[in-house]
Protein backbone atom coordinates (compact mmCIF):
# COMPACT_ATOMS: atom_id res chain seq x y z
CA UNK A 1 0.00 0.00 0.00
CA UNK A 2 1.35 3.43 -1.19
CA UNK A 3 0.43 5.80 1.59
CA UNK A 4 -0.03 9.07 1.72
CA UNK A 5 2.55 9.65 4.60
CA UNK A 6 5.43 7.54 3.08
CA UNK A 7 5.29 10.36 0.07
CA UNK A 8 5.61 12.82 2.62
CA UNK A 9 8.50 11.62 4.73
CA UNK A 10 10.40 11.09 0.96
CA UNK A 11 9.30 14.61 -0.41
CA UNK A 12 10.75 16.02 3.04
CA UNK A 13 14.44 15.13 2.44
CA UNK A 14 14.41 17.72 -0.30
CA UNK A 15 13.11 20.67 1.50
CA UNK A 16 14.39 23.73 0.04
CA UNK A 17 14.19 27.43 1.53
CA UNK A 18 13.49 28.34 5.33
CA UNK A 19 9.99 28.94 6.25
CA UNK A 20 9.66 32.89 6.59
CA UNK A 21 7.69 33.14 10.50
CA UNK A 22 5.14 35.81 11.27
CA UNK A 23 3.79 37.02 14.36
CA UNK A 24 0.47 38.56 14.82
CA UNK A 25 -1.56 40.25 18.14
CA UNK A 26 -5.13 38.99 18.07
CA UNK A 27 -7.47 39.02 21.00
CA UNK A 28 -4.75 39.84 23.26
CA UNK A 29 -2.87 37.46 22.85
CA UNK A 30 -0.18 36.42 19.85
CA UNK A 31 -0.57 34.25 16.88
CA UNK A 32 2.23 32.53 14.98
CA UNK A 33 2.57 30.77 11.61
CA UNK A 34 5.36 29.34 9.35
CA UNK A 35 4.72 30.18 5.60
CA UNK A 36 6.25 29.97 2.10
CA UNK A 37 5.32 32.32 -0.69
CA UNK A 38 4.94 30.76 -4.20
CA UNK A 39 7.50 31.44 -6.50
CA UNK A 40 5.48 34.22 -8.70
CA UNK A 41 2.00 34.80 -10.07
CA UNK A 42 -1.49 34.36 -8.52
CA UNK A 43 -1.51 30.68 -6.40
CA UNK A 44 -3.13 28.39 -4.18
CA UNK A 45 -2.37 28.34 -0.76
CA UNK A 46 -2.24 25.15 1.06
CA UNK A 47 -2.79 25.88 4.72
CA UNK A 48 -1.64 22.15 6.93
CA UNK A 49 -2.54 21.85 10.63
CA UNK A 50 0.13 20.33 12.63
CA UNK A 51 -1.98 18.91 15.18
CA UNK A 52 0.49 19.95 18.05
CA UNK A 53 1.80 23.31 18.94
CA UNK A 54 4.97 21.47 19.94
CA UNK A 55 7.55 24.07 18.15
CA UNK A 56 10.02 20.58 17.22
CA UNK A 57 6.89 18.93 15.98
CA UNK A 58 5.66 21.83 13.91
CA UNK A 59 8.62 22.61 12.10
CA UNK A 60 9.34 18.63 11.47
CA UNK A 61 6.29 18.97 9.57
CA UNK A 62 6.83 21.86 7.63
CA UNK A 63 10.08 19.73 6.09
CA UNK A 64 7.76 16.87 4.76
CA UNK A 65 4.80 19.47 3.57
CA UNK A 66 6.59 22.47 2.43
CA UNK A 67 8.72 20.85 -0.58
CA UNK A 68 5.10 19.05 -2.06
CA UNK A 69 3.53 22.77 -2.11
CA UNK A 70 6.74 24.01 -3.29
CA UNK A 71 6.57 21.81 -6.25
CA UNK A 72 3.28 22.62 -7.39
CA UNK A 73 4.06 26.48 -7.13
CA UNK A 74 1.84 26.69 -4.61
CA UNK A 75 1.62 29.02 -1.11
CA UNK A 76 2.05 27.46 1.72
CA UNK A 77 1.46 27.75 5.63
CA UNK A 78 1.34 26.15 8.99
CA UNK A 79 0.21 27.48 11.98
CA UNK A 80 0.86 27.16 15.68
CA UNK A 81 -2.80 26.07 16.48
CA UNK A 82 -4.26 22.73 17.21
CA UNK A 83 -7.48 21.43 18.94
CA UNK A 84 -11.06 20.94 18.25
CA UNK A 85 -12.28 24.13 19.40
CA UNK A 86 -14.51 27.19 18.40
CA UNK A 87 -11.15 29.20 19.70
CA UNK A 88 -9.22 27.21 17.61
CA UNK A 89 -10.97 27.99 14.43
CA UNK A 90 -11.51 31.49 14.74
CA UNK A 91 -7.59 31.50 15.44
CA UNK A 92 -7.54 29.65 11.78
CA UNK A 93 -9.26 32.69 10.11
CA UNK A 94 -7.31 35.37 11.72
CA UNK A 95 -4.27 33.40 10.56
CA UNK A 96 -5.69 32.86 6.75
CA UNK A 97 -6.68 37.15 7.17
CA UNK A 98 -2.91 37.72 8.13
CA UNK A 99 -1.59 35.48 5.36
CA UNK A 100 -3.40 37.36 2.64
CA UNK A 101 -1.68 40.45 3.57
CA UNK A 102 1.61 39.26 3.19
CA UNK A 103 1.56 36.64 0.64
CA UNK A 104 0.37 38.69 -2.38
CA UNK A 105 0.02 36.07 -4.98
CA UNK A 106 -2.94 34.21 -3.53
CA UNK A 107 -5.86 32.61 -5.87
CA UNK A 108 -8.37 33.16 -3.63
CA UNK A 109 -10.76 30.87 -5.11
CA UNK A 110 -8.17 28.05 -4.46
CA UNK A 111 -7.72 27.92 -0.51
CA UNK A 112 -6.99 24.52 0.95
CA UNK A 113 -6.95 23.26 5.03
CA UNK A 114 -5.11 20.27 5.28
CA UNK A 115 -4.34 17.95 8.45
CA UNK A 116 -2.25 14.63 8.57
CA UNK A 117 -2.96 11.83 11.75
CA UNK A 118 -3.68 14.03 15.09
CA UNK A 119 -4.85 16.93 13.48
CA UNK A 120 -7.92 15.39 10.69
CA UNK A 121 -10.15 16.16 13.13
CA UNK A 122 -9.40 19.87 13.77
CA UNK A 123 -10.06 19.90 9.79
CA UNK A 124 -13.27 18.17 9.86
CA UNK A 125 -14.47 20.94 12.85
CA UNK A 126 -13.05 23.85 10.96
CA UNK A 127 -14.50 23.37 7.21
CA UNK A 128 -18.04 22.87 9.15
CA UNK A 129 -17.71 26.04 11.22
CA UNK A 130 -16.21 28.53 8.84
CA UNK A 131 -16.81 26.60 5.29
CA UNK A 132 -16.55 29.78 3.08
CA UNK A 133 -12.78 30.24 3.85
CA UNK A 134 -11.85 27.10 2.09
CA UNK A 135 -12.25 25.79 -1.27
CA UNK A 136 -11.86 22.14 -0.25
CA UNK A 137 -9.68 20.25 3.18
CA UNK A 138 -7.88 16.83 3.13
CA UNK A 139 -7.79 14.98 6.04
CA UNK A 140 -5.13 11.74 6.31
CA UNK A 141 -4.86 9.03 8.61
CA UNK A 142 -6.67 10.32 11.27
CA UNK A 143 -10.48 10.37 12.66
CA UNK A 144 -12.87 13.02 13.08
CA UNK A 145 -14.13 11.44 16.51
CA UNK A 146 -13.16 14.94 18.46
CA UNK A 147 -15.06 16.72 15.51
CA UNK A 148 -18.61 14.60 16.04
CA UNK A 149 -18.11 14.28 19.97
CA UNK A 150 -17.88 18.30 19.62
CA UNK A 151 -21.53 17.90 18.93
CA UNK A 152 -21.10 21.29 16.94
CA UNK A 153 -20.34 19.40 13.51
CA UNK A 154 -23.19 20.12 10.76
CA UNK A 155 -23.38 18.85 7.41
CA UNK A 156 -25.13 21.58 5.94
CA UNK A 157 -22.50 23.91 5.78
CA UNK A 158 -19.77 21.90 3.91
CA UNK A 159 -21.97 21.46 0.74
CA UNK A 160 -19.87 24.06 -0.98
CA UNK A 161 -16.62 22.63 0.28
CA UNK A 162 -15.61 19.15 0.00
CA UNK A 163 -13.33 16.97 1.81
CA UNK A 164 -11.36 14.06 1.17
CA UNK A 165 -10.42 11.49 3.68
CA UNK A 166 -7.45 9.07 3.26
CA UNK A 167 -8.05 6.68 5.77
CA UNK A 168 -8.60 2.63 6.57
CA UNK A 169 -11.72 0.94 5.22
CA UNK A 170 -12.71 0.05 8.68
CA UNK A 171 -12.02 3.95 10.23
CA UNK A 172 -14.03 5.09 7.70
CA UNK A 173 -16.92 1.95 8.47
CA UNK A 174 -17.13 3.40 12.11
CA UNK A 175 -17.35 7.29 11.40
CA UNK A 176 -18.31 7.25 7.80
CA UNK A 177 -22.30 6.57 8.20
CA UNK A 178 -22.83 9.37 10.75
CA UNK A 179 -21.27 11.71 8.58
CA UNK A 180 -23.20 10.70 5.36
CA UNK A 181 -26.64 10.62 7.72
CA UNK A 182 -25.78 14.36 8.34
CA UNK A 183 -24.95 14.93 4.68
CA UNK A 184 -21.26 16.12 5.49
CA UNK A 185 -19.80 16.89 1.87
CA UNK A 186 -17.01 14.10 2.08
CA UNK A 187 -14.95 10.89 -0.24
CA UNK A 188 -13.35 8.64 1.72
CA UNK A 189 -10.15 6.45 0.07
CA UNK A 190 -7.89 4.01 1.85
CA UNK A 191 -4.57 5.43 -0.26
CA UNK A 192 -3.65 7.85 -2.91
CA UNK A 193 -0.66 8.93 -4.70
CA UNK A 194 0.64 12.68 -3.78
CA UNK A 195 -0.40 13.51 -7.08
CA UNK A 196 -3.75 12.24 -6.52
CA UNK A 197 -4.24 14.29 -3.43
CA UNK A 198 -3.01 17.76 -4.86
CA UNK A 199 -5.02 16.94 -8.20
CA UNK A 200 -7.96 16.50 -5.95
CA UNK A 201 -7.68 19.80 -4.24
CA UNK A 202 -6.44 21.43 -7.36
CA UNK A 203 -10.20 20.84 -8.87
CA UNK A 204 -12.10 22.72 -6.41
CA UNK A 205 -12.93 26.11 -6.40
CA UNK A 206 -14.39 28.66 -3.90
CA UNK A 207 -17.24 30.24 -5.27
CA UNK A 208 -17.94 33.54 -3.73
CA UNK A 209 -21.51 33.62 -4.59
CA UNK A 210 -22.40 29.99 -5.32
CA UNK A 211 -25.76 29.36 -6.00
CA UNK A 212 -27.35 27.45 -3.34
CA UNK A 213 -26.30 28.48 0.38
CA UNK A 214 -27.06 25.78 3.10
CA UNK A 215 -25.98 26.81 6.52
CA UNK A 216 -26.65 25.86 10.43
CA UNK A 217 -25.07 26.76 13.63
CA UNK A 218 -25.71 26.78 17.35
CA UNK A 219 -23.36 29.73 18.16
CA UNK A 220 -23.71 33.65 16.43
CA UNK A 221 -20.55 33.87 16.34
CA UNK A 222 -20.62 31.25 13.61
CA UNK A 223 -23.45 32.09 11.66
CA UNK A 224 -22.22 33.02 8.41
CA UNK A 225 -22.12 30.87 5.10
CA UNK A 226 -20.82 32.68 2.39
CA UNK A 227 -23.20 35.41 1.18
CA UNK A 228 -25.59 34.85 4.39
CA UNK A 229 -24.81 35.56 7.43
CA UNK A 230 -27.24 34.81 10.35
CA UNK A 231 -27.84 37.29 12.66
CA UNK A 232 -30.97 37.18 15.06
CA UNK A 233 -32.36 33.95 16.39
CA UNK A 234 -35.90 33.09 17.61
CA UNK A 235 -36.07 29.36 18.31
CA UNK A 236 -40.20 29.91 18.13
CA UNK A 237 -39.56 30.19 14.60
CA UNK A 238 -40.04 26.63 13.82
CA UNK A 239 -39.85 25.14 10.42
CA UNK A 240 -39.70 21.62 9.99
CA UNK A 241 -38.80 21.43 6.94
CA UNK A 242 -35.50 22.46 7.81
CA UNK A 243 -34.46 19.40 9.86
CA UNK A 244 -30.88 19.61 11.79
CA UNK A 245 -27.73 18.47 10.05
CA UNK A 246 -25.68 17.77 13.24
CA UNK A 247 -23.41 14.89 12.47
CA UNK A 248 -25.02 12.69 16.07
CA UNK A 249 -22.56 11.11 18.22
CA UNK A 250 -22.79 8.08 20.44
CA UNK A 251 -22.51 9.56 24.07
CA UNK A 252 -19.08 10.69 23.69
CA UNK A 253 -17.92 9.05 26.79
CA UNK A 254 -13.69 8.73 27.22
CA UNK A 255 -11.55 7.53 30.33
CA UNK A 256 -10.08 9.94 31.98
CA UNK A 257 -6.35 8.87 30.72
CA UNK A 258 -6.06 11.93 28.86
CA UNK A 259 -5.91 12.35 24.95
CA UNK A 260 -4.97 9.08 23.07
CA UNK A 261 -5.21 7.23 19.50
CA UNK A 262 -6.12 4.21 18.52
CA UNK A 263 -7.08 1.98 15.52
CA UNK A 264 -10.41 0.65 15.44
CA UNK A 265 -9.45 -2.25 12.90
CA UNK A 266 -6.79 -3.32 14.33
CA UNK A 267 -6.79 -6.85 16.21
CA UNK A 268 -7.53 -7.51 19.63
CA UNK A 269 -7.18 -8.59 22.15
CA UNK A 270 -8.58 -4.92 23.70
CA UNK A 271 -8.11 -1.44 22.17
CA UNK A 272 -4.07 -1.18 20.73
CA UNK A 273 -2.94 2.76 21.70
CA UNK A 274 -1.22 3.94 19.09
CA UNK A 275 -0.86 7.61 19.63
CA UNK A 276 -0.33 9.86 22.43
CA UNK A 277 0.23 13.64 22.21
CA UNK A 278 3.74 15.23 22.78
CA UNK A 279 4.64 15.16 26.18
CA UNK A 280 1.64 13.36 27.49
CA UNK A 281 1.39 12.85 31.53
CA UNK A 282 -1.15 10.08 31.77
CA UNK A 283 -0.67 6.12 32.78
CA UNK A 284 -1.58 4.67 29.13
CA UNK A 285 2.02 3.90 26.98
CA UNK A 286 1.91 3.18 22.92
CA UNK A 287 1.33 -0.17 22.72
CA UNK A 288 -0.93 -0.64 25.65
CA UNK A 289 -4.08 -2.65 25.17
CA UNK A 290 -7.03 -1.58 26.74
CA UNK A 291 -8.38 -5.19 26.88
CA UNK A 292 -12.00 -4.56 30.02
CA UNK A 293 -13.67 -1.71 31.76
CA UNK A 294 -15.21 -2.34 34.60
CA UNK A 295 -15.19 -6.17 34.12
CA UNK A 296 -16.65 -6.39 30.56
CA UNK A 297 -14.27 -7.80 28.15
CA UNK A 298 -12.83 -5.39 25.40
CA UNK A 299 -12.42 -7.50 22.44
CA UNK A 300 -10.64 -4.96 19.68
CA UNK A 301 -10.89 -1.11 19.11
CA UNK A 302 -14.12 -1.62 17.58
CA UNK A 303 -15.59 -3.03 20.40
CA UNK A 304 -14.11 -0.31 22.44
CA UNK A 305 -15.57 2.65 20.43
CA UNK A 306 -19.03 0.64 20.52
CA UNK A 307 -18.72 0.30 24.41
CA UNK A 308 -17.96 3.49 25.03
CA UNK A 309 -21.07 5.01 23.06
CA UNK A 310 -22.93 3.41 25.31
CA UNK A 311 -21.60 4.53 28.62
CA UNK A 312 -24.69 6.82 29.98
CA UNK A 313 -23.25 8.18 32.99
CA UNK A 314 -20.06 9.61 34.56
CA UNK A 315 -18.36 6.91 37.14
CA UNK A 316 -15.40 5.57 38.87
CA UNK A 317 -13.93 2.52 36.67
CA UNK A 318 -11.36 -0.29 36.82
CA UNK A 319 -9.82 -0.68 33.67
CA UNK A 320 -7.35 -3.53 32.79
CA UNK A 321 -4.16 -2.59 30.38
CA UNK A 322 -2.33 -5.03 29.37
CA UNK A 323 1.32 -4.58 28.87
CA UNK A 324 3.66 -6.45 26.74
CA UNK A 325 3.27 -9.76 28.94
CA UNK A 326 1.95 -7.67 32.46
CA UNK A 327 -1.57 -7.05 33.41
CA UNK A 328 -2.18 -3.91 35.02
CA UNK A 329 -5.44 -2.78 36.92
CA UNK A 330 -5.85 0.83 36.22
CA UNK A 331 -8.68 2.74 38.44
CA UNK A 332 -10.08 6.27 36.38
CA UNK A 333 -13.27 7.46 35.40
CA UNK A 334 -15.79 7.58 32.77
CA UNK A 335 -16.12 10.86 31.46
CA UNK A 336 -19.08 12.22 29.18
CA UNK A 337 -18.51 15.45 27.39
CA UNK A 338 -21.02 18.48 28.41
CA UNK A 339 -22.82 19.38 25.36
CA UNK A 340 -23.91 22.37 24.12
CA UNK A 341 -25.98 24.50 20.94
CA UNK A 342 -28.25 21.89 21.69
CA UNK A 343 -30.98 24.15 20.10
CA UNK A 344 -29.52 25.36 15.75
CA UNK A 345 -30.55 27.71 13.47
CA UNK A 346 -30.51 26.99 9.95
CA UNK A 347 -30.78 28.79 6.60
CA UNK A 348 -31.20 27.98 2.97
CA UNK A 349 -30.35 30.15 -0.05
CA UNK A 350 -31.30 29.54 -3.95
CA UNK A 351 -30.55 31.73 -6.91
CA UNK A 352 -32.33 30.95 -9.71
CA UNK A 353 -30.73 32.49 -12.41
CA UNK A 354 -33.55 32.38 -14.93
CA UNK A 355 -36.47 33.53 -12.83
CA UNK A 356 -34.24 36.33 -11.73
CA UNK A 357 -35.48 35.29 -7.99
CA UNK A 358 -33.85 34.32 -5.13
CA UNK A 359 -35.98 32.28 -1.59
CA UNK A 360 -34.78 32.15 1.40
CA UNK A 361 -36.08 29.67 4.00
CA UNK A 362 -35.22 29.49 7.44
CA UNK A 363 -35.59 28.00 10.82
CA UNK A 364 -34.87 29.76 14.02
CA UNK A 365 -33.46 32.89 12.31
CA UNK A 366 -35.87 36.79 12.50
CA UNK A 367 -32.77 38.85 10.75
CA UNK A 368 -29.92 38.23 7.89
CA UNK A 369 -27.48 40.13 6.55
CA UNK A 370 -27.47 39.27 2.74
CA UNK A 371 -25.12 40.06 0.29
CA UNK A 372 -25.79 40.28 -3.40
CA UNK A 373 -23.32 40.29 -6.33
CA UNK A 374 -23.91 42.44 -9.59
CA UNK A 375 -24.21 39.56 -11.80
CA UNK A 376 -27.79 38.64 -9.79
CA UNK A 377 -29.57 42.22 -10.14
CA UNK A 378 -31.92 42.54 -10.74
CA UNK A 379 -33.36 40.32 -8.15
CA UNK A 380 -36.79 39.48 -5.97
CA UNK A 381 -36.04 38.41 -2.95
CA UNK A 382 -38.50 35.91 -0.74
CA UNK A 383 -38.33 34.78 2.80
CA UNK A 384 -40.40 31.98 3.96
CA UNK A 385 -42.54 32.60 1.40
CA UNK A 386 -42.71 36.54 2.27
CA UNK A 387 -41.30 39.41 -0.35
CA UNK A 388 -38.80 41.21 1.21
CA UNK A 389 -37.01 42.85 -1.22
CA UNK A 390 -36.84 44.43 -5.32
CA UNK A 391 -32.28 44.71 -5.14
CA UNK A 392 -32.02 46.74 -8.36
CA UNK A 393 -28.55 46.87 -7.94
CA UNK A 394 -25.54 44.88 -5.89
CA UNK A 395 -24.71 45.36 -1.71
CA UNK A 396 -25.60 44.73 1.67
CA UNK A 397 -28.72 44.33 2.40
CA UNK A 398 -30.43 43.59 6.06
CA UNK A 399 -33.31 41.48 5.98
CA UNK A 400 -35.99 41.11 8.85
CA UNK A 401 -39.23 38.95 9.60
CA UNK A 402 -39.40 40.18 13.18
CA UNK A 403 -42.73 42.17 12.58
CA UNK A 404 -45.02 42.12 10.04
CA UNK A 405 -44.69 43.15 6.87
CA UNK A 406 -41.05 41.98 6.89
CA UNK A 407 -38.46 44.82 5.96
CA UNK A 408 -34.96 45.26 4.15
CA UNK A 409 -32.11 47.75 4.30
CA UNK A 410 -29.27 48.33 3.47
CA UNK A 411 -26.47 47.28 5.98
CA UNK A 412 -24.81 49.45 8.28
Amino acid sequence: MLLFFLALIVAGLNAQDTPKEAKFAAGGGELRYLYIPAAGGEAPLLMVLPGSMEEDSVRKLVTQWQPLAVSRGWNFVMPFIAGVSDQAAKALELTLTDAKKRLLGIDKTRVYLAGPGASAADVFYALSREPHLWSAALAIQGTPAAAINSYRLFGANTQQAPLLWIAPAAEVDLYGRKLTAAEYNFEARPEARTDEVFDWLAKHQRPRFPATVDCETGNPNFARCYWIEMTKFDPKKRNDVLKSTRVLPGSGASLSFGPFGYDPAAEGPGAVVGWLPPNYQGQLKLGDRIVSIAGKEIRDGRDYSEQMDEMKEEKSVAVVVQRGKERLRVETKIVLPKREELITARVQGHYLPDQKELFIVSRAVTQMRVQIPAEWTPVSVSWNGLDVLKAESSGCWTLSIEKDPPTATPCP
